[in-house]
């Protein structure tokens, strides 16, 4: 069964068609279905407290107590209704709004903590703050993704730039002492591995799947080896970094709830902030942005203006791999404080899901890599509150919500016209 139609339309008395995608719907009527699961399911508890302020806040909230069953069962009749909503946009041949899936989420999760965390207090401030935090690299290798292959180059590397920054931060911080030389370090390893990436993929035409996978591993092998020869070797010298310590923002870091969350936090956090805001703005408003996206959507037609084609693509994928690094380097001066092997765990793979989960677009990927952050949290929070849910469903939790974005059951996911393609000048 297809999941696109084609709408005839007319306009001034010509017949066009409209390609509408009916993912949207379906996804929402599966987590609906689920959604009626928690009200099937019955728990031993018949409310479920959350925690909206911490012992340390200015402002103290009082914990909000919702019953069980009745707030499961009206979360249903709001999912249903969303869906219906959804089903009757891409019926009339129009694009699903943004605020639809949003809102579908926060009430399906709304549905799912009250059933999961029933007879149990759920801090909602330590599942925001992990999310944020367990999002940081993500959203970084997220953006190296979005530049790279807006730009025409498929970055498989994203994972071996992020090992490579982690292990260059802890290393050169240890040895110096210098967090911020630990930072920079991470922004060179990445761009080192950008360069070869670029170079084979761009100057060479190797195949940049097969690059990017080469490069992963060859990451993970120098990286683990350096590890267990030097490293480990003399840890109190060479893997010992200090961290980055948190500075609140004076009167924002008082907003009852998103204030510890997000304003709270080390110079990496912020730099995420800032990156996110200028990559989006520079993409969009920029000669720069413009001629990034001519050359991933049309780079003949870019060439024939007078844009270098494979320069434009070199240096923005270089580009990409410093703040892929960046988000490396949160690891062991922002979270962990030391290197160890293969310490991101994959989520180079996540950042490039959620790339296309967001469309190719910075703020959209940011939301994705939020969500896959969010994710990985959740099973910690639940797993702490002993809560019922089987804990190897929690453990697959961010690799199943990787896999529905990867289908693209969100909605259509055009990459970029020229992505992956190499550009001979004829």
């Amino acid at each position: 069964m297809s999941t696109t139609a084609a709408v005839p339309q007319r306009i001034a008395g010509l017949e066009t068609t409209t390609i509408t995608s009916w993912r949207t719907p379906i996804a929402l009527g599966i987590f609906t279905l689920i959604s009626l699961a928690f009200v099937l399911i019955p728990t031993d508890a018949t409310q479920s407290t959350f925690r909206i302020s911490t012992l340390n806040d200015v402002i103290q909230l009082p914990d909000i107590v919702l019953p069980v069953l009745p707030t499961v069962i009206a979360a249903v009749l709001v999912l249903a209704l969303f869906t219906g909503y959804a089903s009757w946009v891409v019926a009339g041949g129009r694009k699903v709004p943004l605020w639809v899936p949003i809102l579908f989420a926060i009430v399906f999760m709304l549905a799912f903590l009250t059933w999961a965390g029933a007879g149990a207090t759920i801090p909602i401030p330590g599942l925001l703050a992990g999310t944020v935090s367990l999002s940081v690299p993500l959203v970084f290798g997220a953006m190296a993704g979005v530049i790279s292959e807006r730009v025409g180059v498929v970055n498989i590397a994203i994972e071996g730039q992020l090992l490579g920054g982690a292990f260059s931060s802890a290393l050169v911080a240890s040895v110096t002492g210098n967090p911020y030389l630990g930072l920079a370090a991470a922004a060179v390893a990445g761009v080192l591995v950008s360069f070869v990436l670029a170079a084979f993929a761009i100057k060479y035409f190797v195949d940049q799947v097969i690059v990017g996978v080469v490069l992963n591993v060859l990451v993970i092998g120098l990286t683990s080896f350096l590890f267990s020869q030097v490293l480990s070797e003399n840890t109190a010298l060479l893997n010992t970094p200090p961290r980055f310590e948190r500075l609140p923002i004076p009167v924002l870091s008082e907003i009852p709830i998103i204030g510890p969350v997000l304003f709270q936090q080390t110079i990496i956090v912020y730099s995420m902030y800032l990156a996110v805001a200028l990559i989006t703005f520079a993409m969009f408003r920029t000669r720069w942005g413009l001629r990034m996206r001519a050359v991933g959507e049309h780079p003949t037609a870019a060439d024939t203006v007078g844009i270098k084609v494979n320069a434009t693509r070199f240096w923005n994928v270089s580009l990409g791999g410093a703040i892929a690094g960046f988000g490396g380097a949160f690891f062991t001066l922002g979270s962990v404080g030391a290197f160890n092997k293969e310490m991101t765990a994959g989520l180079g793979f996540i950042a490039l899901a959620a790339v296309i989960f967001g469309q190719w677009h910075p703020i959209k990927a940011t939301l994705a890599a939020l969500l896959f952050g969010f994710a990985t949290n959740l099973q910690n929070v639940l797993g702490v509150i002993g809560s019922p849910v089987p804990s190897e469903f929690m453990l697959m939790l961010p690799y199943v919500v990787t896999i529905f974005a990867v289908a693209g059951l969100v909605g259509i996911s055009r990459a970029p016209a020229a992505d992956g393609k190499p550009y001979i000048k004829s």
